[in-house]
Protein backbone atom coordinates (compact mmCIF):
# COMPACT_ATOMS: atom_id res chain seq x y z
CA UNK A 1 0.00 0.00 0.00
CA UNK A 2 2.86 2.35 0.81
CA UNK A 3 4.40 1.85 -2.62
CA UNK A 4 1.10 2.83 -4.21
CA UNK A 5 0.26 5.73 -1.91
CA UNK A 6 2.17 8.41 -3.81
CA UNK A 7 0.98 7.37 -7.32
CA UNK A 8 -2.57 7.24 -6.01
CA UNK A 9 -2.18 10.71 -4.51
CA UNK A 10 -0.83 12.03 -7.80
CA UNK A 11 -3.72 10.41 -9.69
CA UNK A 12 -6.20 11.87 -7.19
CA UNK A 13 -4.68 15.34 -7.52
CA UNK A 14 -4.68 15.11 -11.34
CA UNK A 15 -8.33 14.00 -11.39
CA UNK A 16 -9.40 16.83 -9.10
CA UNK A 17 -7.46 19.41 -11.10
CA UNK A 18 -9.05 18.29 -14.38
CA UNK A 19 -12.46 18.21 -12.72
CA UNK A 20 -11.91 21.70 -11.39
CA UNK A 21 -10.74 23.04 -14.76
CA UNK A 22 -13.45 21.45 -16.90
CA UNK A 23 -16.34 21.32 -14.46
CA UNK A 24 -16.18 24.44 -12.32
CA UNK A 25 -13.93 27.30 -13.32
CA UNK A 26 -15.37 29.65 -15.98
CA UNK A 27 -12.53 29.40 -18.48
CA UNK A 28 -12.33 29.42 -22.22
CA UNK A 29 -11.52 26.34 -24.25
CA UNK A 30 -7.93 27.45 -24.87
CA UNK A 31 -7.26 28.10 -21.18
CA UNK A 32 -8.75 24.75 -20.20
CA UNK A 33 -6.61 22.88 -22.69
CA UNK A 34 -3.48 24.72 -21.55
CA UNK A 35 -4.10 24.04 -17.85
CA UNK A 36 -4.91 20.40 -18.59
CA UNK A 37 -1.65 19.95 -20.47
CA UNK A 38 0.29 21.61 -17.62
CA UNK A 39 -1.37 19.30 -15.06
CA UNK A 40 -0.59 16.22 -17.16
CA UNK A 41 3.03 17.30 -17.61
CA UNK A 42 3.51 17.91 -13.88
CA UNK A 43 1.94 14.55 -13.04
CA UNK A 44 4.28 12.85 -15.48
CA UNK A 45 7.31 14.53 -13.90
CA UNK A 46 6.24 13.54 -10.39
CA UNK A 47 5.60 9.97 -11.53
CA UNK A 48 9.03 9.74 -13.17
CA UNK A 49 10.74 11.09 -10.08
CA UNK A 50 8.85 8.67 -7.86
CA UNK A 51 9.81 5.75 -10.09
CA UNK A 52 13.48 6.71 -9.81
CA UNK A 53 13.18 6.96 -6.02
CA UNK A 54 11.55 3.55 -5.89
CA UNK A 55 14.45 2.07 -7.81
CA UNK A 56 16.91 3.55 -5.34
CA UNK A 57 14.79 2.51 -2.35
CA UNK A 58 14.50 -1.07 -3.59
CA UNK A 59 18.28 -1.34 -3.57
CA UNK A 60 18.55 0.03 -0.03
CA UNK A 61 15.85 -2.12 1.63
CA UNK A 62 17.32 -4.92 3.79
CA UNK A 63 15.70 -8.04 5.17
CA UNK A 64 15.13 -7.63 8.90
CA UNK A 65 12.88 -9.22 11.52
CA UNK A 66 9.86 -6.96 11.89
CA UNK A 67 7.11 -7.15 14.51
CA UNK A 68 3.61 -8.17 13.44
CA UNK A 69 1.35 -5.50 12.02
CA UNK A 70 -0.86 -5.46 15.12
CA UNK A 71 2.10 -4.99 17.48
CA UNK A 72 1.17 -2.42 20.13
CA UNK A 73 4.47 -1.98 21.93
CA UNK A 74 7.39 0.32 21.19
CA UNK A 75 9.66 -0.34 18.23
CA UNK A 76 13.18 0.66 19.26
CA UNK A 77 16.14 1.01 16.91
CA UNK A 78 19.23 0.53 19.10
CA UNK A 79 22.23 2.54 17.86
CA UNK A 80 25.69 3.16 19.29
CA UNK A 81 27.08 0.42 21.51
CA UNK A 82 24.36 -2.05 20.57
CA UNK A 83 26.78 -5.02 20.52
CA UNK A 84 26.66 -5.30 24.32
CA UNK A 85 22.84 -5.75 24.21
CA UNK A 86 22.66 -8.29 21.36
CA UNK A 87 24.60 -11.39 20.57
CA UNK A 88 26.51 -11.64 17.31
CA UNK A 89 23.77 -13.58 15.46
CA UNK A 90 20.82 -11.93 17.15
CA UNK A 91 18.72 -9.71 14.80
CA UNK A 92 16.07 -8.59 17.30
CA UNK A 93 14.92 -8.93 20.89
CA UNK A 94 11.30 -8.95 21.92
CA UNK A 95 10.19 -8.01 25.42
CA UNK A 96 6.89 -7.40 27.10
CA UNK A 97 7.10 -3.68 26.37
CA UNK A 98 8.88 -3.42 23.04
CA UNK A 99 10.65 -4.80 19.99
CA UNK A 100 14.37 -3.97 19.74
CA UNK A 101 16.30 -3.96 16.46
CA UNK A 102 20.11 -3.59 16.54
CA UNK A 103 21.74 -1.06 14.21
CA UNK A 104 25.40 -1.97 14.26
CA UNK A 105 26.71 0.67 11.81
CA UNK A 106 25.51 4.26 11.14
CA UNK A 107 25.09 3.63 7.41
CA UNK A 108 22.66 0.79 8.17
CA UNK A 109 20.16 3.05 9.93
CA UNK A 110 18.68 4.56 6.75
CA UNK A 111 18.29 1.10 5.18
CA UNK A 112 16.60 -0.31 8.27
CA UNK A 113 14.35 2.76 8.44
CA UNK A 114 13.26 2.26 4.83
CA UNK A 115 12.64 -1.43 5.51
CA UNK A 116 10.49 -0.69 8.56
CA UNK A 117 8.57 2.06 6.77
CA UNK A 118 7.98 -0.23 3.77
CA UNK A 119 7.06 -3.36 5.71
CA UNK A 120 5.20 -1.84 8.66
CA UNK A 121 4.01 1.68 7.78
CA UNK A 122 1.37 1.58 10.52
CA UNK A 123 4.09 1.16 13.19
CA UNK A 124 6.09 4.23 12.22
CA UNK A 125 4.46 6.27 14.99
CA UNK A 126 5.72 3.71 17.56
CA UNK A 127 9.38 3.98 16.51
CA UNK A 128 12.08 5.56 18.66
CA UNK A 129 15.85 5.62 18.35
CA UNK A 130 17.91 4.55 21.37
CA UNK A 131 21.52 5.75 21.52
CA UNK A 132 23.28 3.16 23.69
CA UNK A 133 26.49 4.42 25.33
CA UNK A 134 29.00 2.34 27.32
CA UNK A 135 31.80 4.74 28.37
CA UNK A 136 33.66 1.93 30.17
CA UNK A 137 34.11 0.15 26.87
CA UNK A 138 35.72 3.11 25.11
CA UNK A 139 39.19 4.48 25.56
CA UNK A 140 39.55 7.29 22.99
CA UNK A 141 37.39 10.37 23.42
CA UNK A 142 38.01 11.75 19.89
CA UNK A 143 36.88 8.52 18.22
CA UNK A 144 33.85 8.42 20.51
CA UNK A 145 32.85 12.01 19.60
CA UNK A 146 33.34 11.36 15.88
CA UNK A 147 31.10 8.29 16.06
CA UNK A 148 28.42 10.33 17.82
CA UNK A 149 28.46 12.78 14.89
CA UNK A 150 28.03 9.87 12.49
CA UNK A 151 25.04 8.60 14.42
CA UNK A 152 23.55 12.09 14.52
CA UNK A 153 23.84 12.36 10.74
CA UNK A 154 22.41 8.87 10.23
CA UNK A 155 19.40 9.60 12.46
CA UNK A 156 18.77 12.86 10.58
CA UNK A 157 18.85 11.05 7.22
CA UNK A 158 16.29 8.52 8.42
CA UNK A 159 13.62 11.18 8.90
CA UNK A 160 12.49 10.86 5.27
CA UNK A 161 11.46 7.26 5.87
CA UNK A 162 9.77 8.15 9.17
CA UNK A 163 8.00 11.29 7.87
CA UNK A 164 9.91 13.36 10.42
CA UNK A 165 12.44 12.89 13.17
CA UNK A 166 11.60 10.03 15.56
CA UNK A 167 12.09 10.43 19.35
CA UNK A 168 15.75 10.05 20.29
CA UNK A 169 16.80 8.99 23.80
CA UNK A 170 20.12 8.12 25.35
CA UNK A 171 21.01 5.34 27.83
CA UNK A 172 24.35 4.76 29.58
CA UNK A 173 25.42 1.42 30.97
CA UNK A 174 28.08 1.78 33.66
CA UNK A 175 29.32 -0.15 36.65
CA UNK A 176 27.98 0.90 40.01
CA UNK A 177 30.47 2.57 42.40
CA UNK A 178 32.60 0.36 44.62
CA UNK A 179 30.53 1.20 47.74
CA UNK A 180 27.21 0.41 46.12
CA UNK A 181 24.60 -0.99 48.46
CA UNK A 182 23.40 -3.72 46.13
CA UNK A 183 24.92 -5.76 43.35
CA UNK A 184 22.03 -5.44 40.89
CA UNK A 185 20.91 -3.25 38.02
CA UNK A 186 19.22 0.03 38.78
CA UNK A 187 17.95 2.79 36.45
CA UNK A 188 18.35 6.53 36.93
CA UNK A 189 16.73 8.74 34.34
CA UNK A 190 15.70 12.29 33.44
CA UNK A 191 12.64 13.04 31.32
CA UNK A 192 11.08 16.20 29.93
CA UNK A 193 7.78 15.70 31.74
CA UNK A 194 9.24 15.19 35.23
CA UNK A 195 11.54 17.29 37.38
CA UNK A 196 14.67 15.83 38.90
CA UNK A 197 16.24 12.40 38.62
CA UNK A 198 13.97 9.40 38.84
CA UNK A 199 15.02 5.99 40.16
CA UNK A 200 13.53 2.67 39.16
CA UNK A 201 14.60 -0.85 39.97
CA UNK A 202 13.54 -4.10 38.39
CA UNK A 203 9.89 -4.88 39.07
CA UNK A 204 9.52 -1.55 40.84
CA UNK A 205 7.94 1.81 40.24
CA UNK A 206 9.70 5.04 39.40
CA UNK A 207 10.27 7.49 42.26
CA UNK A 208 12.21 10.68 42.83
CA UNK A 209 15.81 10.30 43.76
CA UNK A 210 15.73 12.46 46.94
CA UNK A 211 12.86 10.59 48.67
CA UNK A 212 14.45 7.34 47.53
CA UNK A 213 17.62 8.25 49.43
CA UNK A 214 15.87 9.85 52.43
CA UNK A 215 13.44 7.04 53.20
CA UNK A 216 15.87 4.20 52.59
CA UNK A 217 16.37 1.56 55.31
CA UNK A 218 19.01 2.42 57.91
CA UNK A 219 21.43 -0.14 56.54
CA UNK A 220 21.16 1.23 52.99
CA UNK A 221 20.95 4.93 53.77
CA UNK A 222 24.76 5.64 53.93
CA UNK A 223 25.40 3.75 50.70
CA UNK A 224 22.65 5.55 48.79
CA UNK A 225 23.84 8.88 50.12
CA UNK A 226 27.35 8.12 48.89
CA UNK A 227 25.92 7.38 45.42
CA UNK A 228 24.75 10.97 45.09
CA UNK A 229 28.22 12.30 44.27
CA UNK A 230 28.82 9.48 41.80
CA UNK A 231 25.48 10.02 40.08
CA UNK A 232 25.97 13.78 39.89
CA UNK A 233 29.40 13.26 38.32
CA UNK A 234 27.94 10.76 35.87
CA UNK A 235 25.27 13.18 34.59
CA UNK A 236 27.88 15.95 34.40
CA UNK A 237 29.94 13.76 32.09
CA UNK A 238 26.90 12.72 30.10
CA UNK A 239 25.77 16.29 29.29
CA UNK A 240 28.86 17.68 27.50
CA UNK A 241 30.10 14.43 25.99
CA UNK A 242 26.80 13.04 24.70
CA UNK A 243 23.75 15.29 25.12
CA UNK A 244 25.36 18.55 23.96
CA UNK A 245 26.99 16.82 21.00
CA UNK A 246 23.66 15.47 19.79
CA UNK A 247 21.86 18.77 20.44
CA UNK A 248 24.33 20.87 18.40
CA UNK A 249 23.65 21.55 14.74
CA UNK A 250 26.49 20.60 12.40
CA UNK A 251 26.21 22.07 8.89
CA UNK A 252 23.37 20.10 7.22
CA UNK A 253 22.74 17.91 10.25
CA UNK A 254 19.97 19.22 12.54
CA UNK A 255 20.11 19.16 16.33
CA UNK A 256 18.68 16.04 17.97
CA UNK A 257 17.47 16.83 21.49
CA UNK A 258 17.11 13.77 23.70
CA UNK A 259 13.65 13.11 25.03
CA UNK A 260 15.13 11.09 27.92
CA UNK A 261 18.56 10.56 29.52
CA UNK A 262 18.95 7.30 31.42
CA UNK A 263 21.73 5.56 33.33
CA UNK A 264 21.82 1.85 34.12
CA UNK A 265 24.18 0.84 36.93
CA UNK A 266 25.20 -2.74 37.39
CA UNK A 267 27.97 -5.23 36.74
CA UNK A 268 29.45 -4.72 33.29
CA UNK A 269 32.53 -5.85 31.46
CA UNK A 270 34.99 -2.94 31.17
CA UNK A 271 38.24 -2.00 29.49
CA UNK A 272 41.20 -0.58 31.37
CA UNK A 273 41.75 3.15 31.30
CA UNK A 274 38.33 3.77 29.76
CA UNK A 275 36.60 7.11 29.35
CA UNK A 276 34.69 6.86 32.61
CA UNK A 277 37.78 6.02 34.61
CA UNK A 278 39.60 8.92 33.01
CA UNK A 279 36.79 11.26 34.05
CA UNK A 280 36.44 10.00 37.63
CA UNK A 281 40.18 10.22 38.14
CA UNK A 282 40.02 13.93 37.32
CA UNK A 283 36.96 15.06 39.29
CA UNK A 284 36.51 12.60 42.20
CA UNK A 285 38.31 10.08 44.32
CA UNK A 286 35.62 7.46 43.73
CA UNK A 287 36.74 4.45 41.84
CA UNK A 288 34.52 2.66 39.41
CA UNK A 289 34.07 -1.01 39.82
CA UNK A 290 35.94 -3.21 37.38
CA UNK A 291 34.14 -6.29 36.20
CA UNK A 292 34.94 -9.13 33.91
CA UNK A 293 31.48 -10.64 33.75
CA UNK A 294 30.19 -11.68 30.37
CA UNK A 295 26.57 -11.23 31.44
CA UNK A 296 24.47 -9.30 28.93
CA UNK A 297 23.10 -6.07 30.45
CA UNK A 298 19.33 -5.57 30.53
CA UNK A 299 17.36 -3.66 27.95
CA UNK A 300 15.67 -0.43 29.12
CA UNK A 301 12.28 -2.07 28.92
CA UNK A 302 10.97 -0.54 32.13
CA UNK A 303 11.73 2.96 30.79
CA UNK A 304 9.55 2.66 27.71
CA UNK A 305 6.36 3.84 29.49
CA UNK A 306 8.22 7.05 30.47
CA UNK A 307 9.25 7.73 26.90
CA UNK A 308 7.38 10.59 25.29
CA UNK A 309 5.05 9.37 22.59
CA UNK A 310 5.92 10.51 19.14
CA UNK A 311 3.77 13.31 17.78
CA UNK A 312 4.55 12.37 14.19
CA UNK A 313 2.47 10.09 12.03
CA UNK A 314 3.18 7.16 9.79
CA UNK A 315 3.52 7.46 6.06
CA UNK A 316 0.14 5.83 5.64
CA UNK A 317 -1.52 8.42 7.87
CA UNK A 318 0.49 11.14 6.15
CA UNK A 319 -0.87 9.94 2.82
CA UNK A 320 -4.40 10.10 4.19
CA UNK A 321 -3.72 13.61 5.45
CA UNK A 322 -2.37 14.67 2.09
CA UNK A 323 -5.41 13.15 0.37
CA UNK A 324 -7.72 14.93 2.78
CA UNK A 325 -5.88 18.19 2.30
CA UNK A 326 -6.03 17.81 -1.48
CA UNK A 327 -9.76 17.15 -1.40
CA UNK A 328 -10.21 20.09 0.97
CA UNK A 329 -8.33 22.44 -1.37
CA UNK A 330 -10.38 21.12 -4.27
CA UNK A 331 -13.65 21.78 -2.41
CA UNK A 332 -12.46 25.25 -1.45
CA UNK A 333 -11.56 26.14 -5.04
CA UNK A 334 -14.73 24.49 -6.35
CA UNK A 335 -16.85 26.56 -3.95
CA UNK A 336 -14.98 29.68 -5.03
CA UNK A 337 -15.61 28.83 -8.69
CA UNK A 338 -19.27 28.10 -7.91
CA UNK A 339 -19.58 31.47 -6.21
CA UNK A 340 -18.03 33.21 -9.24
CA UNK A 341 -20.38 31.34 -11.61
CA UNK A 342 -23.40 32.37 -9.55
CA UNK A 343 -22.27 35.98 -9.49
CA UNK A 344 -21.90 35.92 -13.26
CA UNK A 345 -25.34 34.37 -13.64
CA UNK A 346 -26.91 37.04 -11.44
CA UNK A 347 -25.03 39.78 -13.28
CA UNK A 348 -26.08 38.53 -16.73
CA UNK A 349 -29.75 38.16 -15.83
CA UNK A 350 -29.71 41.55 -14.04
CA UNK A 351 -28.22 43.17 -17.14
CA UNK A 352 -30.93 41.63 -19.30
CA UNK A 353 -33.60 42.89 -16.88
CA UNK A 354 -32.10 46.38 -16.76
CA UNK A 355 -31.92 46.61 -20.55
CA UNK A 356 -35.50 45.33 -20.89
CA UNK A 357 -36.82 47.88 -18.39
CA UNK A 358 -34.94 50.76 -20.02
CA UNK A 359 -36.55 50.17 -23.38
CA UNK A 360 -39.86 52.03 -23.83
CA UNK A 361 -41.23 49.73 -26.51
CA UNK A 362 -41.36 52.40 -29.22
CA UNK A 363 -40.24 51.10 -31.61
CA UNK A 364 -41.18 47.67 -30.25
CA UNK A 365 -38.52 45.59 -32.05
CA UNK A 366 -35.65 46.15 -29.53
CA UNK A 367 -37.90 45.43 -26.55
CA UNK A 368 -39.28 42.33 -28.24
CA UNK A 369 -35.71 41.11 -28.72
CA UNK A 370 -34.90 41.86 -25.05
CA UNK A 371 -38.07 40.02 -24.01
CA UNK A 372 -36.99 36.99 -26.03
CA UNK A 373 -33.70 37.00 -24.12
CA UNK A 374 -35.61 37.09 -20.83
CA UNK A 375 -37.77 34.21 -22.02
CA UNK A 376 -34.61 32.26 -22.75
CA UNK A 377 -33.26 33.05 -19.24
CA UNK A 378 -36.59 32.05 -17.71
CA UNK A 379 -36.60 28.74 -19.59
CA UNK A 380 -33.09 27.96 -18.42
CA UNK A 381 -33.83 28.82 -14.78
CA UNK A 382 -37.10 26.90 -14.87
CA UNK A 383 -35.35 23.83 -16.26
CA UNK A 384 -32.71 24.02 -13.52
CA UNK A 385 -35.47 24.38 -10.92
CA UNK A 386 -37.14 21.16 -12.07
CA UNK A 387 -34.10 19.04 -12.93
CA UNK A 388 -31.41 20.57 -10.74
CA UNK A 389 -28.76 23.14 -11.57
CA UNK A 390 -25.39 22.06 -12.99
CA UNK A 391 -22.72 21.20 -10.45
CA UNK A 392 -20.68 24.28 -11.30
CA UNK A 393 -23.49 26.40 -9.81
CA UNK A 394 -24.31 24.23 -6.81
CA UNK A 395 -22.23 23.27 -3.74
CA UNK A 396 -24.78 25.14 -1.64
CA UNK A 397 -24.27 28.44 -3.46
CA UNK A 398 -26.90 28.32 -6.22
CA UNK A 399 -28.88 31.60 -6.31
CA UNK A 400 -30.90 31.21 -9.50
CA UNK A 401 -34.12 30.53 -7.58
CA UNK A 402 -34.49 34.14 -6.56
CA UNK A 403 -34.14 35.32 -10.17
CA UNK A 404 -37.19 33.47 -11.46
CA UNK A 405 -39.84 35.76 -9.92
CA UNK A 406 -38.49 39.11 -11.23
CA UNK A 407 -37.85 37.63 -14.68
CA UNK A 408 -41.39 36.27 -14.97
CA UNK A 409 -42.89 39.53 -13.66
CA UNK A 410 -40.96 41.55 -16.25
CA UNK A 411 -42.06 39.25 -19.07
CA UNK A 412 -45.74 39.48 -18.07
CA UNK A 413 -45.75 43.27 -17.55
CA UNK A 414 -45.48 44.14 -21.23
CA UNK A 415 -46.80 42.76 -24.45
CA UNK A 416 -45.84 43.91 -27.95
CA UNK A 417 -48.48 45.91 -29.85
CA UNK A 418 -50.58 43.98 -32.33
CA UNK A 419 -49.28 43.94 -35.89
CA UNK A 420 -50.82 46.55 -38.28
CA UNK A 421 -53.60 45.32 -40.55
CA UNK A 422 -52.42 44.12 -43.91
CA UNK A 423 -52.38 46.70 -46.69
CA UNK A 424 -55.10 45.92 -49.17
CA UNK A 425 -54.13 47.08 -52.60
CA UNK A 426 -56.91 48.40 -54.80
CA UNK A 427 -57.27 46.24 -57.81
CA UNK A 428 -58.55 48.02 -60.88
CA UNK A 429 -60.99 45.83 -62.63
CA UNK A 430 -62.46 46.21 -66.04
CA UNK A 431 -66.15 46.48 -66.90
CA UNK A 432 -68.50 43.68 -66.18
CA UNK A 433 -68.13 40.70 -68.44
CA UNK A 434 -70.55 40.81 -71.38
CA UNK A 435 -72.28 37.54 -72.07
CA UNK A 436 -73.91 37.10 -75.54
CA UNK A 437 -76.40 34.39 -76.47
CA UNK A 438 -74.96 32.32 -79.30
CA UNK A 439 -78.37 31.49 -80.71
CA UNK A 440 -79.11 35.20 -81.22
CA UNK A 441 -75.85 35.63 -83.13
CA UNK A 442 -75.42 32.34 -84.96
CA UNK A 443 -77.53 29.66 -86.52
CA UNK A 444 -77.43 26.24 -84.93
CA UNK A 445 -74.13 24.53 -85.68
CA UNK A 446 -72.85 27.57 -87.62
CA UNK A 447 -70.09 30.09 -86.88
CA UNK A 448 -71.13 32.90 -89.24
CA UNK A 449 -72.90 35.93 -87.75
CA UNK A 450 -76.54 36.35 -88.68
CA UNK A 451 -77.53 39.35 -90.71
CA UNK A 452 -79.45 40.88 -87.78
CA UNK A 453 -76.75 40.37 -85.18
CA UNK A 454 -74.98 43.68 -85.74
CA UNK A 455 -77.50 45.64 -83.73
CA UNK A 456 -77.19 43.20 -80.83
CA UNK A 457 -73.40 43.45 -80.85
CA UNK A 458 -73.44 47.24 -80.96
CA UNK A 459 -75.87 47.52 -78.02
CA UNK A 460 -74.04 44.91 -75.94
CA UNK A 461 -70.46 46.07 -76.47
CA UNK A 462 -70.85 49.77 -75.67
CA UNK A 463 -68.57 49.47 -72.53
CA UNK A 464 -65.93 47.33 -74.25
CA UNK A 465 -63.26 49.73 -75.47
CA UNK A 466 -59.68 49.09 -76.39
CA UNK A 467 -57.15 50.74 -74.04
CA UNK A 468 -53.43 50.24 -73.29
CA UNK A 469 -52.66 47.67 -70.64
CA UNK A 470 -55.95 45.80 -71.12
CA UNK A 471 -56.58 42.70 -73.14
CA UNK A 472 -59.99 42.00 -74.78
CA UNK A 473 -60.69 38.33 -74.12
CA UNK A 474 -63.33 36.70 -76.33
CA UNK A 475 -64.28 33.18 -75.26
CA UNK A 476 -66.81 30.84 -76.83
CA UNK A 477 -68.88 28.12 -75.05
CA UNK A 478 -71.34 25.42 -76.17
CA UNK A 479 -73.63 22.85 -74.58
CA UNK A 480 -72.89 19.15 -74.54
CA UNK A 481 -74.80 18.39 -77.73
CA UNK A 482 -72.44 16.72 -80.15
CA UNK A 483 -68.88 15.53 -79.63
CA UNK A 484 -66.50 17.50 -77.38
CA UNK A 485 -64.06 18.04 -80.27
CA UNK A 486 -66.72 19.52 -82.55
CA UNK A 487 -68.07 21.67 -79.72
CA UNK A 488 -64.59 23.04 -78.96
CA UNK A 489 -63.97 23.88 -82.62
CA UNK A 490 -67.37 25.50 -82.96
CA UNK A 491 -66.87 27.63 -79.81
CA UNK A 492 -63.50 28.81 -81.03
CA UNK A 493 -64.84 29.74 -84.48
CA UNK A 494 -67.74 31.69 -83.00
CA UNK A 495 -65.32 33.63 -80.71
CA UNK A 496 -63.14 34.42 -83.71
CA UNK A 497 -66.20 35.69 -85.63
CA UNK A 498 -67.04 38.11 -82.81
CA UNK A 499 -63.36 39.15 -82.58
CA UNK A 500 -63.24 39.80 -86.32
CA UNK A 501 -66.40 41.94 -86.21
CA UNK A 502 -65.02 44.06 -83.31
CA UNK A 503 -61.65 44.41 -85.02
CA UNK A 504 -63.12 45.47 -88.33
CA UNK A 505 -65.89 47.67 -86.96
CA UNK A 506 -63.90 49.52 -84.27
CA UNK A 507 -60.55 49.60 -86.08
CA UNK A 508 -58.92 47.79 -83.11
CA UNK A 509 -55.57 46.05 -83.67
CA UNK A 510 -55.64 42.32 -83.46
CA UNK A 511 -52.97 42.45 -80.71
CA UNK A 512 -55.65 43.77 -78.32
CA UNK A 513 -57.62 40.50 -78.54
CA UNK A 514 -57.30 37.04 -77.08
CA UNK A 515 -59.61 34.35 -78.48
CA UNK A 516 -60.44 31.16 -76.54
CA UNK A 517 -62.77 28.25 -77.31
CA UNK A 518 -63.84 26.19 -74.29
CA UNK A 519 -66.54 24.06 -75.90
CA UNK A 520 -68.67 22.31 -73.31
CA UNK A 521 -65.98 22.34 -70.54
CA UNK A 522 -67.28 25.39 -68.60
CA UNK A 523 -71.05 25.19 -68.29
CA UNK A 524 -72.89 27.79 -66.23
CA UNK A 525 -76.04 25.67 -65.96
CA UNK A 526 -77.09 22.08 -66.28
CA UNK A 527 -77.21 20.52 -69.73
CA UNK A 528 -80.11 18.27 -68.75
CA UNK A 529 -82.75 20.88 -69.55
CA UNK A 530 -83.39 22.97 -72.66
CA UNK A 531 -83.05 26.16 -70.60
CA UNK A 532 -79.69 25.08 -69.22
CA UNK A 533 -78.34 24.14 -72.62
CA UNK A 534 -79.48 27.54 -73.98
CA UNK A 535 -77.57 29.32 -71.16
CA UNK A 536 -74.44 27.32 -71.89
CA UNK A 537 -74.44 28.35 -75.59
CA UNK A 538 -72.76 31.77 -75.18
CA UNK A 539 -69.91 34.12 -76.13
CA UNK A 540 -68.27 36.09 -73.27
CA UNK A 541 -66.27 39.31 -73.78
CA UNK A 542 -64.26 40.86 -70.92
CA UNK A 543 -61.33 43.18 -70.31
CA UNK A 544 -58.36 41.63 -68.46
CA UNK A 545 -55.40 43.77 -67.21
CA UNK A 546 -52.15 42.68 -68.78
CA UNK A 547 -48.91 44.62 -69.06
CA UNK A 548 -47.84 45.70 -72.55
CA UNK A 549 -51.21 44.70 -74.02
CA UNK A 550 -52.82 46.72 -76.77
CA UNK A 551 -49.81 49.09 -77.33
CA UNK A 552 -50.29 49.66 -81.02
CA UNK A 553 -52.89 52.43 -80.80
CA UNK A 554 -50.83 55.42 -81.93
CA UNK A 555 -50.62 56.78 -78.34
CA UNK A 556 -48.30 56.14 -75.49
CA UNK A 557 -49.71 54.53 -72.30
CA UNK A 558 -49.18 57.80 -70.38
CA UNK A 559 -51.15 59.90 -72.91
CA UNK A 560 -53.91 57.31 -72.98
CA UNK A 561 -54.19 57.43 -69.19
CA UNK A 562 -54.40 61.24 -69.37
CA UNK A 563 -57.23 60.94 -71.88
CA UNK A 564 -59.09 58.54 -69.62
CA UNK A 565 -58.65 60.88 -66.69
CA UNK A 566 -60.05 63.80 -68.63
Amino acid sequence: MRNLSKPLLVLLALTLVLWLVWGFWPLGLGSRLFLSMVALAMSGCVGWRYWCQMQNTAESVVDIALPPEDFEGALVLVCGDSDMLFSANETFRETRQGWYLPVRQPEQLAQIAESVASGRPALVAQISVLLAVAPERRQEEVAFSSELHQWQRAIAHSRRAFAGLPPVWTCLWVNAPAKSDENRYRWYFLTNNREGIQVQENNGVAQSYLPWCTYAPDALYPHRLDNSLWLESLFRWLKPHVADVMQTRHHDTPALPSSMLAVCSGPLETLPDNLWQQHTALVTTLQSRSATTAEMPPLPDMLLPHLARRHGISRLMLSWRVAGGTVGIFLLLAMLASWINNQRLIQNVSDHLALYQRLSGNPPAPKVQAQEQLRSDNGLLDNWQRQGAPMRYTLGLYQGMRLIAPVRAAINNWAPPPPPPPVIKKIVQGPKTVRLDSMSLFDSGKSDLKSGSTKILVNSLVGIKARPGWLIVVSGHTDNTGTPQLNQTLSLQRAEAVRNWMRDTGDVPESCFAVQGYGESRPVATNDTPEGRAANRRVEISLVPQANACQVLGKSPASSQDDDAS
